[in-house]
């Protein structure tokens, strides 16, 4: 199974979304209220906008040097930019 294939790529971007979705869906279900489902899309929000900064602001903007590898390699980085 070729794993970079433009399908299979799809395919688990589509599956992030269900899996989010439906995450989302059982917690405002569980308490269904404007404060719960604004504060659910404020949270994605915030955590795409970090996830985006943690691979394209660092890599583009901050240092051009590192190349992201995930969140981990990330992480990897952040240790080693404090010593």
């Amino acid at each position: 199974m070729d794993l970079t294939n433009p399908k299979w790529m799809y395919l688990k971007a589509i599956l992030f979304i269900l899996i989010g979705a439906t995450c989302f869906a059982l917690v405002w279900l569980d308490h269904p209220t404007f404060m719960t489902a604004a504060c659910l899309a404020v949270m994605i929000w915030a955590f795409a906008r970090a996830y985006y900064f943690a691979f394209y602001v660092i890599e583009k903007y901050v240092d051009p040097q590192y190349k992201f590898a995930g969140l981990t390699s990330f992480l990897g980085y952040l240790m080693r930019k404090r010593k």
